[in-house]
């Protein structure tokens, strides 16, 4: 790690630390008010295809998935930027003025977004017999990295034990032990901003670059002013160099060491041909399911998650998949992910003198990741032809009766009810 993000790291971590801890120092004592403004950006590099992000709750991009699956596409790159404020203004507008080498444009458009108002509608099912809306089917959860599975796996969740009330769903679903991130919201903040949105979702070229003075204005809050240093840009693309059945059975993964990667964290999602069992695989020491990986963590979340070895050292760069997750899901989505950490920014700097109240204007928060997606034990994934849209029901047949509907199955559960049907789920 270069100075550039030694010291904006440092600086920030200190300053949100002293800002909300009260110590028995006099400088921890001092009096602080605000910030008035918060300002948050999500910088993401993206090869081959991923699962959606649960803290996000976007879905994918269809399109690039389906180009890595017959083999095509590069890095892409995403930003996300929210801007919160303890002021109002009756026609909110901000705009984030970004450096050349971004190339997305001169300004980006920080949208507030409109009040929306929540709808609870009937739909289809709600006539359908209790007998048909027990689940079916059960979810097998390894974790760690090895030859072959450790002992007292896999841990077995059964769905219709689980609804029925004989097995306790609390805590089945837990992933690693991290503190959800907060960014600015239109919840949390009296004024919000973002982008992209609406209006305009202009995207980051492959080879745009965070690198140079970033401005933002607003008429709901101070002007914001940071540069951010060469080694504060976009992490590079992570890749997949090893992805191969080894003949015992396991698959072996490696891959690129990404500069300025803190850790790195693989997990895996699939099936056998039934759609009667989920199974989901997590590089992680200590039981988590595959569906629950935060996007971005925080530093402190990293460097502790690092030392009790839930997530990867930012050295290692191979990882084995049990022999038993293979044979239970020859189908499955594989996503590695690497955590760049983040930098801080805080303005005006603080005080030197501890009587002296340090009134904060605004904070930047600047937050990293990296990650690759592919079909697990796969070096070059293939794009399977024929079959039904996953999800999808079989059309009815003129002249039959229609048939009463079954109870939904481990794979239905996973795409509909855990993942919001964005998982193209092996087939």
């Amino acid at each position: 790690m270069r100075p550039g993000r030694k010291a904006a790291l440092a600086a920030g971590v200190a300053a949100a630390a002293s800002a909300i801890t009260v110590g028995a120092t006099a400088q921890q004592q001092q009096k602080v008010t605000g910030p008035v403004a918060v300002y948050w950006m999500s910088a993401q590099t993206q090869t081959g295809f991923g699962m959606p992000g649960m803290g996000a709750g976007g879905q994918p991009d269809m399109g690039a998935m389906m180009r890595a699956m017959m083999g095509g596409g590069g890095a892409s790159k995403s930003l996300q930027l929210q801007l919160g404020s303890s002021q109002t203004n009756a026609a909110p507008a901000a705009d984030h003025l970004p450096p050349a080498g971004l190339q997305a444009g001169q300004r980006l458009p920080l949208l507030s977004p409109r009040p929306t108002q929540v709808v609870h509608e009937e739909g289809p099912g709600n006539d359908i017999p209790d007998e048909y809306r027990k689940p079916r089917g059960r979810m097998l959860i390894f974790w760690g990295c090895g030859e072959r599975a450790r002992p007292g796996q896999p841990y077995v969740i059964d769905f219709a034990r689980m609804a029925s009330g004989q097995q306790n769903p609390a805590n089945l679903f837990r992933g690693i032990d991290y503190r959800p991130m907060q960014p600015p919201s239109v919840r949390r903040n009296r004024s919000y901003g973002e982008w992209p949105n609406e209006k305009t979702r202009d995207l980051v070229p492959a080879n745009g670059s965070l690198v140079g003075a970033h401005t933002i204005r607003g008429n709901y809050s101070p002007e914001i002013n940071f540069t951010l240093e060469e080694d504060q840009d976009f992490l590079a693309p992570l890749n997949l160099a090893t992805n191969a059945r080894a003949p015992g059975g396991w698959v072996n993964l490696g891959w690129n060491l990404v500069p300025n990667a803190q850790a790195y964290y693989a997990s895996a999602i699939g099936g056998g041909g039934d759609d009667e069992t989920v199974v989901m695989w997590t590089s992680s020491e200590t039981q988590a399911a595959a569906f629950a990986n935060p996007d971005f963590l925080a530093q402190g979340d990293i460097t502790r998650l690092v030392a009790n070895k839930a997530l990867m050292g930012p050295a290692q760069r191979t990882c084995a998949v049990p022999k038993e997750v293979i044979d239970a899901a020859p189908s499955a989505v594989l996503q590695l992910v690497a955590y760049g950490g983040e930098a801080n920014f805080v303005y005006p700097p603080r005080p030197s003198d501890p009587k002296v109240t340090w009134n904060q204007q605004w904070q930047v928060k600047v937050r990293y990741r990296s990650a690759t997606g592919g079909l697990l034990g796969q070096e070059m994934p293939q794009m399977g032809g024929g079959g039904r849209r996953a999800g999808s029901a079989p059309a009815q047949q003129p002249g039959r009766p229609q048939q009463p509907p079954k109870a939904p199955s481990a794979a239905d559960i996973l795409r509909g009810g855990i993942l919001g049907g964005g998982l193209p789920f092996p087939r």
